[in-house]
């Protein structure tokens, strides 16, 4: 006697098995333009490497041991180029927070405005630092200030990005219960939006101090004043020795940088 099927049962395995071959499909999709990446790129020139083996090689060698002899004028361009990443991120959060909340569906006066704070947002990240560093070198001059202005400018795209993602999706209870109370707008921001993102906030904003730190040390290439300026000439003379004792010291300020940020996030938790 065969057991009976039940139809509810059978649905659920069939929608189960579709969705099974859809996930594998766009795995598949995922796969290849990653493959057909790799290939334009020249990733499977397998001669490249080969050619390039030797000069690897060679510059390894150069770079070993680290020069460190000329430390002590490493001490103010590192100093510099932390305090480009805490005023860059000072000025981006100046910068996103108002930002993210006319972005956000639920705390922007009218869809429009809305929108067209999304726009500047994608429009201040999509030109890279570096190429703001550029533009802003040559508009104020040589030195820390294009450093800031190019980090807090592209960072305001992506922190306010972020920021208005996690306002979106506040509870909407607290917001109701302020607006009957008669709050105004401004005071249910303060009082029903923003105490239940402010963790998440600040999650994002010491994160990205932490790739300020990294990405003023880049900004110094372009004139930018900091490490990176220090990096550039060592470069630039083919003191390779030096270059590796450089990045040795950008390395270790990146790793004390990445424990306050976590001590700092433990702090606020």
């Amino acid at each position: 006697m065969g057991l009976a099927v039940n139809p509810a049962y059978d649905a659920i395995l069939h929608t189960d098995r579709r969705r099974g071959r859809r996930r594998l499909g766009l795995i598949g999709l995922v796969l290849a333009v990653c493959l057909l990446a790799l290939g334009v790129t020249g990733f499977f020139d397998a001669q490249r490497f080969a050619d390039g083996g030797p000069a690897l090689v060679q510059l390894a060698d150069e770079m070993v041991p680290p020069d460190f002899t000329r430390w002590r004028m490493w001490l103010v361009p590192l100093r510099d180029t932390l305090a480009m990443s805490v005023a860059g991120t000072a000025l981006t959060v100046l910068l996103s927070l108002p930002l993210a909340l006319l972005a956000a569906p639920n705390t922007t006066p009218h869809p429009l405005v809305g929108q067209a704070a999304r726009t500047l947002l994608a429009a201040c990240r999509s030109v890279p630092e570096i190429i703001l560093g550029i533009l802003f070198v040559a508009a104020v001059g040589f030195g820390a200030l294009p450093g800031v202005l190019a980090l807090a400018l592209h960072s305001a795209g992506m922190v306010g990005k972020f920021y208005a993602e996690a306002i979106e999706h506040v509870d909407d209870k607290p917001l109701e219960a302020a607006v009957a109370a008669g709050a105004s707008r401004f005071q249910v921001i303060v009082h029903a939006v923003l105490p239940q993102v402010m963790p998440q906030l600040a999650d994002i904003t010491l994160y990205r101090w932490e790739y300020h730190f990294r990405a003023s040390a880049v900004l110094g290439i372009v004139g930018a004043g900091g490490i990176g300026f220090e990096l550039m000439a060592a470069l630039r003379l083919i003191k390779y020795d030096e270059v590796s004792a450089i990045l040795l010291s950008i390395l270790a300020c990146v790793l004390v940088v990445d424990r306050l940020g976590a001590l700092l996030r433990r702090k606020l938790k």
